[in-house]
């Protein structure tokens, strides 16, 4: 549980509060200021910096986010959206923290990155198919809008969070291909209403956190194998 606020580079403060300022602006600037999405954003990009550093409290604050996103996600009827982070993102950061608590690296700040293995492979593809087919019927029994796209984030959702529980530092590709499912999604959504362009810009943000995280951690994972 160290703080990972300590051991923050210079650049790492700059994609932090300069992700913060952009996010807090597009929703400023919106005509009608949504406080939920708002804290929902500082708190996701706050996680994401986190994760990138490999500590724990990403997780925790990914639990945090996922609440405040199903919230979100409810209010425009996104079904798939809620119940995939309130039912299968937050339960799993849940166990991810414990995962991540048990299996530190050396220096005791980070947690060890694991290599995947063919069983992880062979899982990852199995539960993939499984989890898209039956979120794919209840999304169209519940008429989700845009339901094509609701059920390709609810599989990268749940590849994202299966490599973050397996330690793996693919888990940022996961993510960031969810983002840009996300950002369609909430583009849709912002033609029916204004309101919701800050969240596809918030979802923008995230991509390029993610794609830190990933170069973060493969600089990471070959280090360790010098």
């Amino acid at each position: 549980m160290h703080n990972p606020i300590k051991d923050l580079s210079g650049k790492e403060w700059l994609l932090w509060l300069g992700s913060l300022a952009i996010v807090i602006l597009s929703n400023v600037l919106s005509s009608d200021v949504d406080y939920l999405t708002l804290t929902a954003a500082c708190v996701g990009i706050t996680s994401l910096i986190f994760a990138a550093k490999g500590n724990v409290w990403a997780q925790i604050l990914m639990i945090l986010f996922s609440i405040l996103y199903g919230i979100i996600s409810w209010r425009f009827r996104y079904w798939g959206e809620m119940i995939t982070y309130l039912g299968m993102t937050m339960p799993m950061a849940i166990w991810s923290t414990i995962t991540w608590i048990k299996n530190p690296a050396g220096n005791g700040k980070e947690v060890a990155i694991q290599k995947l293995q063919k069983k992880h492979i062979t899982g990852l593809i199995f539960f993939i198919i499984l989890t898209t087919g039956i979120f794919y019927v209840i999304l169209r029994m519940l008429r989700t809008p845009n339901l094509l796209f609701s059920t390709i984030s609810v599989t990268t959702s749940f590849l994202a969070a299966s490599l973050t529980m397996l330690r793996s530092s693919y888990y940022a590709l996961g993510y960031a291909s969810n983002d840009i499912v996300l950002i369609v999604l909430w583009i849709f959504a912002s033609i029916k209403n204004p309101a919701y362009i800050p969240v596809a810009v918030n979802f923008a943000i995230f991509f390029f956190n993610d794609m830190y995280g990933f170069l973060s951690w493969r600089k990471r994972e070959h280090t360790c194998q010098i």
